[in-house]
């Protein structure tokens, strides 16, 4: 192989905590170098940067400059780490968390730069829930004036979406919103600091904005909802560019942050979970795609369209053109995990862990694997981040059944483990009793670590489970679009196929474990179905905040 005929693409990954850079050959996919940049102010959850403004229950934001920072850092140290010549990059492409949104003057500026002690001034990120209220009242005027979009969302808008969030910013701090000319997607935003030309993506659009059919919910709707909400449409931009398009190209000042060529391609923005099924081959329909971190995104490809109650969504082109893109998800999978060894075990545990040079998760982990099925005796709802799918509620709370004095901390780990399994199985069970079949099931995501999580997952299940071949599953992705953006490949298929790895029934379920596994399930389903109106999650929730004011 001749190095010096060969081209490379970026593909820049915004987390949730990080942002991390890959340098990818175009030819085969190979990932030569990497680099990841933590965020300086991270998560942004009880004051304003600073010490100043004290935000209240369920804010989550972040900062622009965060995310400038990993451009100007992660990309110049994974060029460095591949050392391939700059010269032979031919394309760039990114990826972010979603709904992760930020008011913005017509040049791009955010607005949290000019009114830094105003918490709506600043990105919301995916997980702030503080715009519940407001979900609740979009949802119950759908449904009462039958608007056509609602079914397409699985009957319910999520708070995490940008008009719950928007109207939020309206209702209580209008100047802030006033001086918001664009509302606009981080996915988006950045790559406006890239190439210099806003665009909007017709994934983020489809899933998180209400774009169906051609446009967005109707004037009359949004001034329904307050007078004051109807042009808000105006903030959104209309024009939508398909993935795998060219945005533009790298401007001098993006070229001198990330130390790649002025004027290479830069792809349409896009979400993390729906880049990685490009990176996993997984582009064809029934291939259903679980990113698990933090949260698990599921993500599928049809050419089917059907009503699937509690999915986030299904988009034409919004995964793949041509095709329907359907998702659902779990608020909360690893953050369950990290919560319970963060907040409810005992020191002796992670003693021991040390002692034997393991992490309190592995030391869990290992403890939890040597169970028979059942033998905790518990069953859990994963809902400690609210409910995504089906239930789209997020302020259900999670729930542990079966606790005695004889429970210890592996029980409970376990329990939690399977509880998110369950919620995955729920979700596609949901699917196929819509006609949406789902073929095979993949994983992508740090949660592939752990190898008793996922053969958990397979029993539970009941089905094999394929892999991704990377570690870096959405810069994989973002990078095979860059590849299509710069026109190496025809398409994203084409594109999927020779960049993309997969490694297909990874996992097979043991039946025995299945089938008690069911029992298990069922139990489940019943507790699940008990507290899905909320009634007493949301009471107590009420109590909380008002106790917190």
């Amino acid at each position: 192989m001749n190095v010096n005929n060969e081209r490379y693409v970026i593909g820049v990954d915004f987390g949730t905590l990080s942002g991390r850079a890959v340098v990818v050959r175009v030819s085969d996919g190979e990932e030569l170098g990497a680099a990841v940049h933590e965020y300086a102010e991270g998560v942004i959850e009880t004051a304003l940067p600073g010490g100043g403004t004290h935000l209240g229950p369920d804010w989550a934001l972040q900062s622009p400059r965060d995310w400038v920072d990993v451009l100007r850092h992660a990309v110049p140290k994974a060029l460095a780490a591949a050392q391939v010549p700059a010269e032979q990059v031919i394309g760039i492409g990114t990826d972010f968390t979603a709904c992760t949104i930020l008011p913005a003057t017509a040049d791009g500026t955010p607005l949290c730069e000019t009114l830094p002690d105003r918490p709506h001034a600043w990105p919301k990120l995916w997980k702030h829930h503080a715009a519940q209220p407001h979900a609740d009242r979009i949802n119950a005027l759908a449904a009462e004036r039958g608007e056509p979009w609602l079914p397409r969302y699985g009957g319910k808008i999520s708070s995490e979406w940008a008009f719950a969030k928007g109207l939020q910013v309206l209702e209580e701090d209008p100047e802030v919103y006033d001086r918001a000319d664009r509302w606009i997607e981080a996915a988006d935003w950045i790559i406006w600091q890239l190439c210099g030309a806003e665009t909007r993506n017709v994934c983020t659009a489809g899933y998180k904005a209400i774009y169906q059919d051609g446009g967005y919910p109707s004037k009359d709707f949004l001034a329904a909802l307050n007078p004051a909400f109807a042009d808000f449409t105006g903030k959104l931009g209309q024009e939508l560019a398909p993935l795998g398009g060219l945005a533009g190209r790298l401007t001098a000042e993006a070229a001198g942050w990330t130390g790649l060529p002025e004027g290479i391609a830069v792809a349409v923005g896009n979400v993390d979970a729906h880049v990685t099924v490009a990176a996993a081959d997984a582009v064809r329909p029934g291939q259903m795609v679980a990113i698990m971190g933090t949260s698990t995104c599921h993500v599928m490809c049809s050419d089917q369209l059907a009503e699937v109650p509690g999915m986030c969504g299904v988009v034409r082109d919004g995964i793949v053109p041509g095709l329907w893109g359907y998702e659902a998800g779990q608020s909360a999978v690893g953050d369950i995990f990290a919560w319970f060894v963060d907040t409810s075990v005992p020191a002796s545990y992670a003693e021991r862990a040390a002692e034997r040079g393991l992490s309190l998760h592995e030391h869990l982990t290992e403890l939890a694997s040597a169970q028979k099925v059942g033998a905790h005796g518990l069953v859990a709802l994963d809902w400690q981040g609210g409910n995504r799918s089906v239930l789209v509620d997020h302020n259900l709370s999670g729930v542990i059944v079966g606790q005695t004095l004889a429970t210890r901390p592996e029980d409970v780990y376990r329990a939690l483990i399977e509880a998110t399994a369950f919620g995955a199985r729920l979700i596609v069970e949901t699917f196929e009793a819509a006609g949406v079949p789902v073929e095979e099931f993949v994983v992508a995501g740090g949660l592939l670590k752990n190898r008793f999580l996922m053969q958990v997952y397979s029993d539970i299940l009941r089905r094999p489970l394929s892999v991704i071949g990377s570690d870096q599953g959405p810069a994989l992705g973002s990078a095979i679009h860059a590849a299509v953006a710069a026109g190496a490949y025809a398409d994203l298929g084409e594109a999927a196929a020779a960049m993309g790895k997969r490694e297909t029934a990874a996992y097979r379920p043991d039946q025995e474990r299945a089938d008690a596994y069911d029992r298990l399930y069922a139990e489940y389903r019943r507790l699940h179905d008990h507290f899905a109106d909320g009634g007493m999650h949301h009471r107590l929730r009420s109590i909380r905040n008002e106790a917190s004011a």
